[in-house]
């Protein structure tokens, strides 16, 4: 959501003036949810300078209690250990979609995977399972649908195996 608040001499210690949520479904990534945020921020922060013109802006005092800080992301928190369940990478590839991007290996070269979809399977967690790049994971599979290579435009799963293609066996790191 978006916080509308008062600047005070903490980080993040003034009181709320106005605040709005929305809501994140399966297909939300964080590029989607940026530009989301940023309208609602935009919208926001027009009703608090007309309802402070007006007089009507109410002041709310946060919790300390429940406050938390945020490190910046390092892009090395991207790189997928395939151990997880494909759920759970699913959401962090859609977590760091577009940037900074989730990764992993491909024979020494690093792929930005920046879309994918969970499917059902078993297999030895981080190989592929067949030649249209399904990754077995610690529980389920991972099906790629947009990968990135350094220097290169995103592509489909269909037209990235074109270029470069990746066997079932192949171990992904």
């Amino acid at each position: 959501g978006v916080t509308i608040m008062r600047m005070d001499a903490g980080l993040d210690t003034g009181p709320m003036l106005l605040a709005a949520r929305v809501a994140i479904d399966a297909a939300t990534d964080a590029g989607a949810l940026h530009d989301r945020l940023a309208a609602l921020g935009a919208s926001l922060i027009v009703t608090a300078l007309d309802r402070l013109a007006a007089g009507t802006l109410v002041e709310t005092r946060q919790e300390e209690s429940g406050a938390t800080y945020a490190a910046k992301i390092a892009k090395e928190e991207g790189r997928l250990d395939w151990s997880q369940p494909a759920e759970a990478l699913e959401r962090r590839v859609r977590a760091f979609s577009p940037s900074p991007g989730a990764f992993f290996d491909l024979d020494g070269e690093r792929v930005r995977l920046l879309a994918a979809r969970v499917e059902t399977g078993t297999g030895t967690a981080g190989s592929t399972l067949d030649d249209r790049l399904a990754i077995a994971c610690g529980a389920g599979v991972l099906r790629p649908t947009l990968l990135q290579r350094a220097g290169r435009a995103a592509l489909d799963t269909a037209a990235f195996l074109r270029g470069r293609p990746v066997p079932a066996g192949t171990w992904l790191g």
